[in-house]
């Protein structure tokens, strides 16, 4: 017997097809559940740490002496006693002015102060016994006086003659050669420069000036006009602030031309790394000391002109958290001004996995700060 369409064998069949095509709807589909499946991201809360921050500056190193060497007699060169570039100590000859002249004009003083204290001897005796007036002593003396204040000029340019160093530091090139005519107080012949400790000049905006005056004046960080607060600095060449010194001058007005005002710390040189005129890095302290949140670097992003965090809200939710950042610090850490609180759930890693609006798995992790870190 046959059905319209079918045969008998196939018509049997039928109700057997009808329940696998049932069964076969009512399987959850695999691969639907593995994309519905929410995404795992490591969360941590941000790092709470009682921080200060510290201010960065250019500036470049000045010694603390430069003297510029000049003869205080004139006369013909005769002698350089040092290599040009060489340490020297106070005290230490430099060069020697032919002394001929100047011994004789010393030895004829001397004379002349003998003569003058046998005269006034005789005086003394005479006047004694009343044998000459008193104006006749009085004359005595002062001729005494008066050789007397001639030798010592005449033993003081004596002196002079040979030029020493007045202070200790590392010396520059001669700039005069021997047999030339130095002019006292005119002719530059060298120049000396302390080396160890050695300043460091640096210009502040007003500004800056302005938060460092208000800090000091509510009590949250003491001003540097009055106060030696630390500061550190580093070498073109150097990747950490390693030369500590501290503050010891603020100028007393702001620069017209470039409305800064020029500060100035003080550091020690021991290696003689640090040559004058030599640029440098610094960090001064620039806040008193208060509770920050930290969270790191690699984790901000950014929309246009903004910044933001992504954290996990409720039920699991990425968001994106604007915020405002503070300075980074060494150990990889941003300092977050605002936008954060120190509950949220902030995605450290698997972002690339998280999106706005979007469900995820939080998996704990945590932020730490590495020991070594240093001043942000």
């Amino acid at each position: 017997m046959r059905f319209i369409g079918l045969s008998f064998t196939s018509f049997l069949k039928l109700p057997v097809l009808i329940a696998l095509v049932v069964l076969t709807a009512c399987q959850p589909d695999r691969q639907d559940a593995n994309v519905a499946a929410p995404p795992e991201v490591i969360v941590a809360t941000p790092l709470i740490k009682s921080i200060v921050d510290w201010d960065e500056y250019t500036g470049r190193f000045q010694a603390v002496e430069r003297v510029e060497v000049r003869a205080r007699v004139s006369g013909y060169l005769e002698s350089i006693e040092f290599d040009d570039g060489q340490t020297v100590a106070q005290g230490d000859p430099l060069f020697v002015i032919d002394q001929r002249s100047f011994r004789i004009a010393r030895d004829r003083a001397q004379a002349q102060y003998d003569l003058a204290v046998k005269e006034y001897d005789r005086a003394e005796e005479l006047r004694s016994s009343r044998v000459i007036p008193q104006e006749e002593f009085d004359r005595r003396l002062q001729e005494l006086k008066v050789a007397k204040a001639s030798l010592d000029q005449a033993a003081l340019d004596m002196e002079f003659t040979e030029v020493k160093a007045p202070i200790s530091g590392r010396i520059s090139t001669q700039e005069v050669d021997a047999g030339n005519l130095v002019i006292a107080n005119e002719t530059l012949l060298t120049t000396i420069v302390s080396q160890d400790p050695i300043h460091f000049i640096f210009e502040a905006s007003e500004r800056e000036l302005l938060r460092y005056t208000r800090l000091d004046r509510s009590g949250q960080r003491p001003g540097s006009q009055d106060n030696p607060n630390p500061i550190f600095v580093k070498l073109y060449d150097e990747d950490e602030y390693v030369h500590e010194g501290y503050m010891d001058f603020v100028d007393n007005e702001v620069d017209l031309g470039t409305g800064t005002i020029q500060g100035r710390a003080i550091l020690p040189n021991p290696g003689l790394v640090i040559y004058p005129g030599q640029t440098g890095r610094a960090r001064l302290l620039g806040s008193g000391e208060y509770e920050a949140i930290l969270v790191p670097d690699e984790v901000i992003g950014t929309d246009q002109s903004r910044k933001f965090v992504m954290v996990v809200g409720a039920e699991n939710q990425a968001e994106m958290r604007f915020v405002t950042l503070g300075p980074l610090r060494d150990g990889g850490l941003r300092i977050i001004r605002e936008g954060l609180v120190a509950g949220d759930r902030v995605i450290i890693n698997g972002l690339q996995r998280a999106r706005p609006g979007t469900l995820v798995t939080p998996v704990d992790g945590e932020i730490t700060e590495s020991e070594s870190a240093g001043r942000s």
